[in-house]
């Protein structure tokens, strides 16, 4: 009996050891963590047309994308994603704190948060840099509590080449009544 501890204890250490800290994705989780997201475009809650994702600290404290793009709820959680699971802050021990932030955008921008941000179209928003104690190891996903809501800006469509067309049409025309 004195070996089976003695084995679950040395691998209980041992696991610890590697682990790495992990929060629950979860912009509603209870009382503790509220912070639904909301698309200026037509003043709605995001729903399945936009995508969230968490940036953590990296251990040179850039953050950086950790874990997957997630829709926003389409149903009568909108303005909320709750299954995001847990994402591994690499480089942080459970039990530490860490830096995150939620970043959302358009899905129709692109699969990422940087090619949205690349178009320069808008239908992008990210929330406030927030410090939490992460889970992990023996402990639970930390709640991304203190996580406020936040605003996705607009969409702003590119002009096509029939109206830049016509606006340059217009423009000489203009020109030669002087």
């Amino acid at each position: 009996m004195k070996h089976i501890a003695i084995a679950l204890t040395a691998f209980a250490v041992a696991a610890s050891a590697y682990a790495q800290g992990v929060v629950n994705f979860s912009t509603r989780a209870g009382a503790s963590v509220n912070a639904p997201v909301t698309y200026q475009g037509d003043n709605t809650l995001a729903d399945g047309r936009f995508l969230g994702q968490l940036y953590v600290a990296a251990p040179n404290g850039t953050l950086a994308p950790s874990g997957t793009a997630t829709p926003f709820r389409s149903d009568a959680g909108k303005g909320y994603i709750t299954a995001g699971g847990n994402v591994e802050v690499p480089g942080v021990t459970p039990g530490s704190s860490a830096q995150v932030k939620l970043v959302a955008w358009a899905a129709s921008l692109g699969a990422t948060y940087a090619e949205a941000v690349a178009k320069g179209q808008g239908g992008v928003g990210e929330s406030a840099v927030i410090t939490i104690n992460t889970g992990g190891g023996t402990l639970p996903p930390a709640a991304l509590t203190g996580l406020a809501a936040f605003n996705i800006s607009p969409i702003v469509p590119e002009p096509s080449i029939a109206a830049l067309g016509l606006l340059g049409a217009g423009l000489l025309l203009i020109r030669r009544k002087k």
